[in-house]
């Protein structure tokens, strides 16, 4: 058995600094990063403890974002106590509940309508935060050929494929920064909203938040990798959305969903590239499962824009092809 010097770490912090005498702890989850959780539980009350060691993780986005969040009385984890030397905060417990383990047709209109909310609530926050600019809109979608076409696929392309991907980075890039540009949680995902008693959902990973496009969150929401909905479904959550955002009032619908479908393809073509990296890099193959239903939102979105007309030749080049049983939901 390997000794785990972190958790006899955290437990000596939480028996020495925070006086928790008698307690129990057990794992509540990892994320794709170097952070763990553990649920800890004392007198019939439960906290969250976070391992982020100081060496890979820095946990002063994680507060400074918390804060932002709980002060547009949007539900973050609330942060008790945080050993910075060491790198431990103890956290609010938002359950177990993850949006995924419960979403289905019965349950969706209401959890996303949720979760709509709180992201137009998250969308008033007025704070200087880093740009989703130009060079990490190109980094992110670098992903895609360096990890999934490259390594994964052991694909080489030619100068005339490069270029082709080149245009289509540069138009998803424009779009982006066309639009309206607000707080971006960054990860606004089934995996990271948990089913909360009160004040649902309570939101967490958030600690990447960027300043960037209005569509951003939204379609990592309603275009989420790990959950498909049919298109109709989709718009008439995207339209509860512009009926409710009054940072939506100058935007004509038309034009909303193509800012929307576009950026989604953008963030799609790097989830593609982040999966493949976890999976060859950090040796976590569970992710691939999620590439079929990510690629085939990258195709749907192809087939309605005739200005991805020439990367929709190069997909089908590269042999790359949509999940038929996915690209019927969707459709």
């Amino acid at each position: 058995m390997t000794h785990d010097t972190r958790l006899n770490q955290l437990k000596h912090w939480l028996k020495t600094e925070l006086e928790f005498k008698s307690f129990t702890i057990e794992p509540a989850s990892a994320d794709a990063s170097f952070r763990r959780y553990f649920r800890i539980s004392r007198n019939q009350q439960t906290w969250v403890a976070m391992d982020a060691p100081p060496d890979k993780e820095d946990c002063e986005p994680f507060i400074k974002i918390a804060n932002m969040i709980e002060a547009v009385r949007v539900q973050a984890p609330h942060i008790y106590n945080y050993n910075k030397k060491d790198g431990y905060l103890l956290l609010s417990d938002l359950g177990s509940q993850a949006y995924l383990d419960k979403l289905n047709n019965e349950s969706a209109n209401n959890l996303y309508t949720d979760a709509i909310n709180a992201l137009i609530k998250m969308q008033t926050i007025d704070e200087t935060l880093p740009d989703y600019d130009n060079k990490l809109l190109s980094f992110e979608m670098s992903l895609f050929s360096d990890w999934y076409l490259s390594k994964h696929l052991n694909i080489t392309l030619n100068d005339k494929q490069q270029h082709t991907l080149s245009q289509c980075y540069n138009l998803l890039t424009a779009n982006a920064l066309e639009q309206p540009q607000t707080f971006v949680h960054r990860d606004y995902h089934s995996r990271n909203l948990m089913i909360t008693t009160q004040n649902n959902p309570g939101v967490i990973d958030f600690q990447d938040a960027v300043t960037g496009p209005i569509t951003y969150d939204l379609v990592s929401l309603l275009k989420d990798c790990y959950i498909a909905w049919p298109r109709e479904k989709i718009e008439q959550w995207v339209d509860y959305f512009i009926q409710s955002n009054s940072l939506c009032k100058n935007i004509e619908r038309q034009q909303f969903i193509k800012y929307f479908d576009l950026m989604g393809m953008q963030r799609h073509l790097k989830a593609v590239g982040i999966f493949a990296r976890l999976n060859h890099r950090d040796g976590k193959p569970n992710y691939l499962n999620d590439i079929p239903r990510t690629l085939t939102y990258i195709f749907d979105v192809c087939s309605r824009y005739s200005e991805l007309n020439d990367f929709t030749k190069l997909l089908n080049e590269l042999g790359l092809k949509p999940d038929a049983a996915i690209i019927e939901l969707i459709k």
